[in-house]
């Protein structure tokens, strides 16, 4: 097991001890009670902080994508309604992780339709705007990505050595059994079957794609939809972030949270919290806009700000480049 997926498998002890807490909304770990200083100061420091880091680790989550427009997956939104209308008018669910449970679905023709329609949607998408402005606060800087998202938005932007994608990614496919530890180009199919779907709601049953070993049908290297493949490419997204840390672990290391939710805690939030506390030049900032929250043991050492994430990365950037800083 690596460095951070041991921190990981702490943190999941933790929450299942304290599932209640945690299923509420809260944390089990004590927090801050200091007054967060107002939006502008925070802005100016979350800047500074940036210019005083000396390796940046930047953790993505769901919450960065929903705020440049990526808020289909839970909640009937005209982003849902845009790219997945046709299929909540059909099957009256609503929101893109609905359809995933497959129980809406009488053939595995239409769920593969569906399938392939949340795949294409997130393969096809556009660079979302807080996704530029991150990069733009990170050009030029030495930094490193972890995210739990696999919507592809980062790797669009980033090479694999840049990355680590510890919950899968919709680029690849893997047997649902799993009956080996291989994975495969999903992109390429995933083209084929949404063109060959056109507006109807099924895939033909002779594209739906199959293990070349077991004759399984393949699925989404992804956690939370079935069977997920926890072999040697996982360990090796795992491998890239503890590499990163541990290198770097002297060094003034700024550890910026994004949109992490209250769902998943274990894989971003409380491993940057423990890491931050531990390694002795550490500092941390979070942005999320539903949760700011910052732990006492490290409430000189970091900042959390309730705020839209678009904005503050936004005005982020803006700060930086009105201080001289490496923007252009």
């Amino acid at each position: 097991m690596t460095f951070y997926e041991d921190l990981v498998m702490q943190t999941q002890t933790n929450y299942s001890r304290a599932y209640g807490t945690y299923a509420a909304g809260g944390t089990a770990v004590a927090l801050s009670r200091v007054e967060p200083a107002p939006y502008g100061e925070q802005i100016c420091r979350f800047a500074r902080e940036v210019e005083g880091a000396e390796v940046i680790v930047v953790g993505g989550a769901s919450g960065l994508s929903a705020a440049g427009g990526g808020d289909f997956y839970y909640d009937d939104t005209p982003s849902f309604r845009e790219h997945f209308g046709k299929f909540a008018r059909k099957y009256g669910f609503k929101g893109a992780f609905a359809g995933m449970l497959g129980n809406h679905f009488k053939t595995r023709e239409e769920f593969w339709g569906y399938l392939v329609t949340f795949l294409h949607t997130t393969q096809t998408a556009p660079i979302r705007k807080p996704y530029f402005d991150l990069d733009a606060i990170l050009n030029g800087r030495e930094f490193f990505v972890l995210t739990t998202n696999q919507d592809t938005q980062f790797t669009k932007l980033y090479p694999e050595d840049k990355l680590s994608q510890i919950q899968g990614d919709h680029r690849f496919f893997q047997c649902s059994r799993p009956c080996c530890d291989e994975t495969w180009d999903a992109e390429a199919p995933v083209e084929r079957m949404f063109a060959a779907m056109g507006e109807g709601t099924s895939v033909p049953a002779e594209m739906i794609p199959h293990c070349p070993h077991c004759g399984a049908e393949l699925f989404p290297w992804v956690r939370g939809y079935g069977n997920f493949l926890q072999g040697g490419k996982y360990e090796h997204e795992y491998q890239k972030v503890s590499d990163c840390i541990q290198r770097n672990a002297q060094r003034k290391m700024l550890f910026i949270e994004l949109g992490v939710g209250r769902m998943t805690p274990m894989f971003i939030q409380e491993p940057f919290w423990a890491l931050t506390n531990g390694l002795p030049q550490a500092r941390y900032v979070a942005v999320n806009d539903k949760h700011a929250l910052l732990p006492a043991q490290i409430e000189g050492k970091g900042m959390a700000i309730q705020a839209d994430i678009a904005q503050v990365l936004k005005d982020v950037r803006a700060e930086l480049a009105r201080e001289g800083g490496r923007l252009a």
